[in-house]
């Protein structure tokens, strides 16, 4: 899904302010002449536009990932293993290969329908075309690559908005934060996120069938996927409405992206519904999880816990301050008038996190493909001096390496 805008066609002005409507409109090159042609050149100059940022984000996850392995070897644990094959990592490398359970059963966190299909059929491909690759090679693979193509959308939404320093910068802040090792693991929050990274920007730019698809593998990903497709279809029919009196564009292409956002969480709710007999079957799982929405009630009393322990973990402190982060940020973003996707988006992923009285500890990886809700930060930190800026980002990268070896290592549970 690439912009394929050349750099002198993207904003320089950082201080810009988002366009507050339903869509902001698309900037449109001062020299069409000098525009590209065809889908390849395209890509590859919105790929050398996107350089720095990619650039930056892999860096900065280098540095975790060297980190965490000479931890890892210092306490004489398994890198390979904790990354390709530990916790939800064997679940799914397990349904690739032995697919999923046929009957809902009573074991308490045990029943692998809670976990969506796109990412192990994904791995199973891998494995098929790559059969000599050590058992998780293909998982880590496909995370790999997924977040590359995350921290690329995640550039080129905030490129779209606020111009290219503000882009680069938020993709560094989503590979900077404390759980951010997980983007390089054998999970899904990767492929997630690239799909609600490039789901919408082609709302951003109007590009209602790559929306609603993209919002539909995103359904087919993770649970959450509901909030992207939420976000496609709210501001695609938002859009039908406000230009419903003549003379007005094809509602084809919008109404078709409507429809086709949730078809995948629906689909998979619904196949599992059918393998079980039962039209709840899919939240029936989740119980076995131990995970129903509570309106917050179960969120509201473990922060309450935590402030009232006398020696808190500190994983559990920095999982709580990540949420009240969140839901300050997400203020902020509000008042910074987002475009309405971005605000969707990352507030009904707010509402579920926050909502649900299922574990506690995972819920800022949970947040993960929250990368909207960077955007205040990235758009002040852009308009900061280079020295600043670049200690800045430096000194969250490195507390992001610390962060992320004490999940793995320090913290005794999954991350």
């Amino acid at each position: 899904m690439p912009y394929g805008f050349s750099e002198s066609t993207k904003a320089t002005d950082t201080t810009a302010a988002p366009s507050p409507s339903l869509v902001p409109a698309s900037r449109t090159p001062h020299n069409p002449a000098r525009t590209p042609h065809g889908l390849g050149a395209r890509t590859v100059t919105a790929l050398r536009h996107a350089a720095p940022a990619l650039a930056a984000y892999t860096a900065v996850r280098a540095l975790g990932l060297l980190v965490f392995t000479v931890w890892a070897h210092r306490d004489h644990r398994g890198v390979r293993h904790l990354l390709m094959e530990s916790w939800d990592c064997d679940w799914y490398l397990k349904i690739a290969q032995n697919g999923y359970a046929h009957e809902l059963g009573s074991r308490v966190d045990g029943n692998n329908l809670a976990f969506f299909p796109l990412y192990p059929l994904l791995v199973r491909a891998g494995d098929a075309v790559m059969p000599w690759l050590p058992r998780g090679a293909a998982g880590l693979s496909v995370s790999l690559a997924a977040s590359l193509l995350a921290a690329w959308g995640i550039f080129a939404v905030g490129d779209r908005l606020y111009g290219r320093r503000a882009g680069v910068v938020l993709a560094v802040l989503w590979g900077s934060l404390p759980v951010a090792l997980v983007q390089w693991m054998g999970y899904t929050e990767s492929l997630f996120t690239a799909l609600c990274a490039w789901s919408l920007y082609a709302v951003l730019s109007g590009r209602w069938l790559w929306a609603g698809s993209l919002a539909a593998l995103a359904g087919l990903t993770r649970p959450t996927g509901v909030a992207v497709a939420a976000a496609v279809s709210l501001t695609a029919l938002l859009t039908l409405h406000r230009h419903s009196t003549p003379p007005r564009p094809s509602p084809t292409r919008p109404l078709l992206g409507a429809l086709i956002a949730p078809l995948g969480w629906l689909a998979y709710v619904g196949w599992v519904g059918l393998r079980l007999g039962r039209w709840d079957g899919y939240f029936a799982v989740q119980k076995l999880w131990r995970n129903e929405w509570d309106g917050g009630v179960g969120t509201l009393r473990r922060m309450r816990d935590l402030f009232l322990a006398e020696r808190p973990a500190l994983f559990v402190a920095m999982v709580t301050a990540v949420l009240l982060g969140a839901v300050v940020l997400f203020v902020l973003s509000a008042g910074d008038r987002q475009p309405l996707p971005l605000l969707v988006f990352s507030g009904l992923l707010l509402v579920i996190v926050l909502g649900s009285s299922g574990v506690y500890f995972p819920r800022a990886r949970f947040l993960l493909p929250g990368f909207p809700l960077l955007l205040p930060v990235a758009v002040a930190l852009a308009r900061a001096r280079t020295h600043v800026l670049v200690t800045l980002l430096t000194a969250a990268a490195l507390m992001s390496a610390v962060f992320g070896g004490h999940m793995l290592l320090g913290w005794h549970g999954p991350p």
